[in-house]
């Protein structure tokens, strides 16, 4: 998303999506930065936008993306069709996911890059298409460093408000341009400010994606300071929790700083810091 000012409504959005109910229990597999493979359990509780300016080439392809050239040893499974996202993976040990939403953006995306290399630490990057395609040696960076790249829509706009052949052009089309840079499509996505209907959750599946959502959300965005980022993220965190945070969408300064501080905290407290793989 190239700027989160020009979309009304953001905090009524999020106090929405935040009163989602318990959810269905899913498996998947938490892999640790060193390599070990952790077993995980998650349990997750509870106007339409222009079209995109780069399109997939068919609905063929965009609802199987994962049969193209891989193995089938590495193939995931096709997913089921939740009715709520990952909030949390518990069941994975003192580990926590840091996620950043909206990018990838030239101004921000690289020193969080640098900041997680430091550490030698993966997570997780729910990139826009048209930030993706606009900003496409960020994406192969974001890769390259091995960290999970998911599917965040690709003009974020509000899902709910979009006709199923919208939200099929709106992932699809991110999908299809993640794989054209990366090599590999995107294995989870996540709605645009947390809102998320039926037909996200069909067509998300379709794709052969996970819905994945958030446990603590720093808020960032609101620019609250640097310090208040790093306490809410400290306050939030427990093991199997999911970080929200931003790389795009805005001036992200206090986001970067805040990152410095808060991911040596973590683990010198002992946590591992993690992404989820799917089996």
């Amino acid at each position: 998303m190239k700027n989160d000012q020009r979309l009304p409504g953001r905090r009524a959005l999020l106090r929405l999506a935040a009163g989602l109910g318990a959810a269905a229990v899913v498996h998947v597999i938490a892999a640790d930065p060193a390599g070990e493979q952790l077993r995980a359990t998650a349990s997750s509780p509870a106007g339409a936008a222009g079209p995109p300016a780069f399109r997939a080439k068919s609905t063929a392809y965009r609802l199987q993306p994962m049969t193209a050239g891989a193995p089938p040893r590495f193939r995931p499974a096709v997913p089921p069709v939740r009715t709520r996202p990952f909030e949390e993976l518990p069941g994975i040990g003192h580990a926590m996911v840091l996620s950043f939403d909206d990018g990838p953006d030239p101004l921000y995306t690289p020193d969080i890059l640098a900041t997680l290399r430091e550490h030698d630490v993966r997570a997780m990057f729910f990139v826009c298409g048209e930030m993706a395609n606009d900003n496409q040696d960020l994406v192969r960076a974001i890769a390259d460093d091995g960290h999970t790249i998911g599917n965040h829509s690709w003009t974020h706009p509000l899902v709910t408000g979009l006709s199923r052949a919208g939200v099929r052009d709106e992932l699809g089309a991110t999908s299809e341009v993640i794989e054209r840079i990366t090599g590999a499509p995107p294995l989870w996505y996540r709605a645009p400010y947390g809102a998320w209907n039926r037909n996200s959750f069909e067509i998300g599946a379709e794709m052969g994606m996970e819905p994945m959502a958030w446990t603590v959300d720093t808020l960032d965005w609101t620019e609250p300071g640097v310090g208040t980022i790093v306490r809410r993220v400290r306050d939030g965190a427990a093991p199997g929790v999911v970080v929200l945070a931003h790389d795009a969408g805005g001036d992200r300064s206090q986001s970067v700083t805040a990152l410095r501080r808060y991911l040596p905290e973590l683990l010198d407290d002992g946590y591992r810091i993690t992404v989820p793989q799917r089996r």
